[in-house]
């Protein structure tokens, strides 16, 4: 585990050094009155090195890597979410202003459009060239930050979360082993962008509808292919790192050298090919469609239903169509277009799925009554290493969401949670470390539908 919270910290390190060009960071890690004499003659790299392997030291002599470990996920997601939030609101933003550019009133030849706008007691008025003005002016705001960080936390939480522990959290029925298991994931990333970059290099990228039936028909693909090797929660994680990396793909390998052509072709007063516009344009309307199938993953581990059915692929397959036609009919009522049907389509299909992810009907067969006991039993050796006021498993200081199981009162509390996640998905305990066998669940099963009670 040491080595994995060390892998992070350096990611994060030599990523703000090199997409920032933290100038001053680097002064204070070379300067030499903050090292030892015989650090000296080490480049920064080194001295990075240096030191987080001493703090990796220090962590693991004092047994602190649950804990270090629990504080870098805090802190990574939060950043994540919020680097997330404004490279979202961005996208959201620049592709209401394309969809809601008034084109024909008053427009300079210049001009593809412009927009008088008010927010927060301040009026706004925004001009698009078709290329680009007469003349750049020397402040232009670059929006690529967000992408790029949005991007390295989310790495750093697959990091954290997944790959530190993937004896739990990667690997699934086929105990492909965690090496394997993290090599799948990983390249599964690689080969998503491999695979959509080539597509949209095709004549498919001008065939809006056959473009999205072979994306979507890969993204399910991927869907079940990462199901079927991984752990069920790994899975969803992973498609939808996949769809993020192709997002910052985007921003990174088509957006942004787009625009850095067409500035420098401005500046330079050669011709501007108009295509590297469009096709930067098309890219960031990609990106806005993959967000809200994005969102519902990172938010689907708290949804065992979703995850933990036996056709999860079909069911994020489901959920992209309908999130996807719902950024849809959005993306059309801003351009003043009618699309009302829709919203009905969109709303029956969540219907669909919430009735097609219902548990089914419990086996009435409750045979012999299960005492207590017995069921405290099962939770003393199947649960209490995680969920308890005091864990014993290695990879929790606290207990998973605040769950114990202490006490009867506290078991029973959460009775209906337990029959989802232990009888009906079969997703606790995770990865199922603790070995507990079908005949335990189905004596929880029981327990439960005799009462759940404690006498």
């Amino acid at each position: 585990m040491v080595w994995m919270i060390l892998l992070a910290a350096l990611i994060l390190v030599i990523s703000v050094v090199i997409l920032l060009q933290a100038k001053q960071l680097v002064k204070l890690l070379t300067r030499s009155s903050n090292y030892p004499p015989w650090m000296e003659g080490l480049p920064y790299y080194g001295r990075v090195v240096l030191l987080l392997a001493a703090a990796s030291m220090v962590i693991y002599l004092n047994g602190w890597e649950a804990h270090i470990l629990n504080w870098l996920n805090l802190l990574v997601r939060w950043t994540h979410v919020i680097i997330g939030i404004a490279w979202i609101g961005a996208s959201f933003y620049f592709v209401f202003l394309e969809n809601s550019l008034n084109r024909t009133e008053n427009i300079r030849e210049e001009l593809a459009g412009n927009l008088w706008a008010i927010h927060g007691g301040g009026f706004y008025y925004v001009e698009k060239y078709k290329v680009a003005p007469a003349e750049i002016p020397k402040k232009l705001h670059w929006f690529k930050y967000e992408a790029y960080f949005t991007w390295i936390t989310g790495i750093l939480l697959m990091i954290i979360v997944y790959y530190s522990q993937a004896n739990v959290t990667m690997v699934g029925q086929l105990q492909l082993g965690t090496a394997l298991s993290i090599f799948i994931g990983v390249g599964s990333l690689l080969a998503g962008w491999l695979v959509y970059d080539g597509i949209c290099r095709t004549w498919l990228i001008d065939r809006p509808i056959w473009f999205f039936l072979v994306m979507f028909g890969f993204i399910v693909l991927m869907a079940w292919l990462l199901s079927y090797l991984l752990s069920a929660k790994a899975a969803y994680m992973h498609v939808g790192a996949m769809l993020g990396t192709m997002m910052a793909g985007n921003v990174f390998r088509v957006i942004i050298p787009s625009q850095k052509a067409m500035v420098k072709a401005a500046e330079s007063q050669e011709p501007l090919d108009p295509y590297l516009g469009q096709h930067a344009g098309l890219r960031s309307l990609h990106n806005n469609y993959f967000t809200l199938p994005v969102v519902f993953i990172m938010i689907s581990g708290h949804f065992p239903s979703t995850f933990g059915h036996p056709y999860n692929w079909a069911v994020l397959g489901g959920l992209f169509l309908v999130s996807a036609g719902i950024r849809h009919y959005l993306n059309l009522i801003e351009k003043g277009q009618q699309a009302f049907w829709i919203l009905p389509f969109a709303t029956l299909g969540v219907i669909v799925l919430a009735f097609i992810t219902a548990p089914p009907a419990s086996d009435q067969d409750l045979g012999e009554e299960v005492s207590f006991q017995e069921i405290r039993t099962i939770f003393t050796n199947r649960c209490n290493t995680c969920h308890a006021a005091n864990p014993t498993d290695e990879l929790w200081v606290a207990a998973p969401n605040g769950v114990m199981f202490d006490t009867p009162d506290q078991i029973v509390a959460m009775k209906d949670q337990i029959m989802m996640r232990v009888v009906v998905t079969e997703t606790m305990p995770m990865g199922n470390t603790t070995n507990i066998t079908p005949e335990e669940r189905d004596m929880i099963r029981r327990w439960i539908l005799q009462g759940a009670t404690v006498n």
